[in-house]
This record gives structure tokens, sequence and C-alpha cells, in this order.
């Protein structure tokens, strides 16, 4: 039987992931760029390197998971609520400007909980699932996509809320997680997308500024929304799922 405490849970989350698809949902056109880096779109050397970037990360997250579950299998719930999260909020693609298009990304939630490491991996499997059942991403850019998505975006995420949780209040520490790991995220595929492409003459830094600027407009309110968002779903956590929050030593703080 469902304790109590699990379906206030859900019935807030689903409030909550309900609200921002309405603020935020437009009609996801197909484009030829788009973040997540679609399927072919980069080069084979640099899907090898930023697959062996990935692959570290992977191993350690899934070793992580292990002892997350084996010593305190009462996390579980979050641990699959921290993937969904990030699942939903990143499949919604949002139509940006000259044809590409933006979404939020969901897991600065999952790295406040749980650390980066298990967010490469959730990160990933969700990556992965979007890019055989969505079309969104792909196979071959799957290592880059975590790199940017799972593993620089929790790493912003974490930093900051473990820098901040004890400055500043809670609900601030939350939002600049979640709103800034949003926008790195989105800052390193430009980077990706400007070393696979540099501009013939303004080189690696021009087309940086290229790619990146084409995303500005929308992805700047979405790391907002994405913030406040995150805000509301920890705020929930703290009131339904007090115990777990302090086994994870997240919670009272």
């Amino acid at each position: 039987m469902q304790k109590p405490w699990k379906s206030r849970l859900w019935i807030r989350v689903g409030w909550a992931v309900a609200a921002v698809m309405l603020l935020t949902a437009q009609v996801a056109w197909a484009s030829p760029q788009q973040m997540h880096v679609m399927e072919g779109f980069l080069p084979w050397q640099w899907c090898l390197l930023w697959f062996g970037v990935a692959i570290p990360f992977w191993i350690l997250g899934f070793r992580q998971i292990g002892l997350v579950a084996s010593k305190h299998p009462e996390t579980k719930l979050l641990l699959a609520l921290a993937g969904a999260f990030t699942f939903v909020l990143s499949a919604l693609k949002m139509p940006s400007v000259t044809g590409s298009c933006s979404h939020p990304t969901g897991t600065g939630l999952g790295a406040i909980l749980f650390g980066p490491t298990v967010m490469s991996v959730l990160g990933g499997i969700v990556l992965l699932f979007q890019a055989l059942l969505l079309a969104h991403g792909g196979l071959t850019t799957l290592g880059a996509n975590t790199v940017s998505m799972g593993i620089v975006g929790p790493l912003v995420a974490w930093a900051i809320w473990v820098g901040l949780r004890n400055l500043a209040p809670t609900w601030l520490a939350v939002f600049l997680a979640a709103s800034l790991a949003d926008l790195l995220t989105y800052v390193t595929t430009s980077l990706q997308l400007a070393l696979a492409y540099p501009d013939p003459v303004t080189g690696i830094a021009g087309s940086f500024l290229k790619f990146a600027a084409i995303f500005a407009v929308t992805q700047v309110p979405l790391a907002v929304s994405e913030g406040i968002l995150t805000v509301l779903i920890f705020n929930a956590l703290r009131g339904t799922a007090p115990s777990e929050l302090k086994t994870l030593n997240v919670a009272g703080v």
C-alpha cells in the first residue's frame, strides 16, 4: 500500500510539471540544429572524444547509484523522481530563433539530491531514451550530449549548492543551482559545436559566440523558469519526504 506522503509527493510533482508545461509549452518544430546535438551533426572524431569524457563519469555514477540503493533503499523513489524530472523537462523542446530550439534540462534537482556522478548516469539514460523514442539528440552524439547536460550541468548545480547552502537562503541556493546548470549546459554545447565547426574567419571564438547567441533569447527565460520550478519541487520534498532528505544530507538547510 502506498504511503500517504508518497501520494502527496506525486500529486504535487504532477501539478508542478503540468504548470511548467502550461507556462512554456509550444509546438515542437523539427529543426536542423537543436539542443541536444542531433544524430550525425558531429564528426566521428569529436563523438569519440566526448564518449571518452563521459564514460568515466558513467562508471563512477553506476557505482554511486549502487551504494545509494544498497545503503539507503528508502531513497529509490527520489532517485526515480530525479530521473523523471530530467526526462520531462528536457523533452520540452521550445522553438528558438533561426529555426533552432531550446529546452530546460532538469538536472539541477538530482544533482542537489544525489550529486553530479549519479546525474551523469540518469542524464545519459534520459538522453538515450529521447534519442530512440523522440528523435531528440542521437546515438553517436550521446557522449557529447551527456557531457553538456549530464556532467557539466550537474557539476555546476552541485558546486553552487554546496557553496551556497550554508551562506544563502535555501530557495536562493536551489534556484541558482538549477538555473545556472541549465545555462552552463548550453554554453558547453555551444563550445562543442564551435570546436567541431570553427568559423572560417573568426575561428572557434567567433563560432562559439554565434552558436551561443542563437539560444540566448529563449534559454535565459527557460533557465529562470526551471530554477523557480526546482525550488517548488524541493520545497514540496522538504514537506513530504523529510527523512529521505535527511538521509541524503539535504534536509533542514
